[in-house]
């Protein structure tokens, strides 16, 4: 995405205001713990993630990821 882009999708987001200058430059970068599990997949869902390229694994943790959240909001 562009910046442009990027802008526009944080300026409809109905989360929160964006943040300042002064906010950004206090804040801090947590990268989160990752832990290594046995995960059975259906074939067809794990080939569809591997058609993407390099990081499929990440992209399965991004989907998981939103769905987490989407489900706390909810609920």
């Amino acid at each position: 995405m562009s910046a442009a882009e990027i802008e526009k999708v944080a300026e409809n987001d109905d989360e929160g205001a964006l943040m300042s200058d002064e906010e950004w430059a206090r804040a801090e970068i947590q990268k989160p713990v990752k832990k290594p599990v046995g995960l059975k997949l259906d074939d067809d869902v794990l080939a569809w993630f591997k058609s993407g390229g390099r990081g499929y694994q990440t992209r399965i943790n991004a989907v998981l990821r939103r769905y987490g959240e989407a489900q706390r909001r909810t609920g």
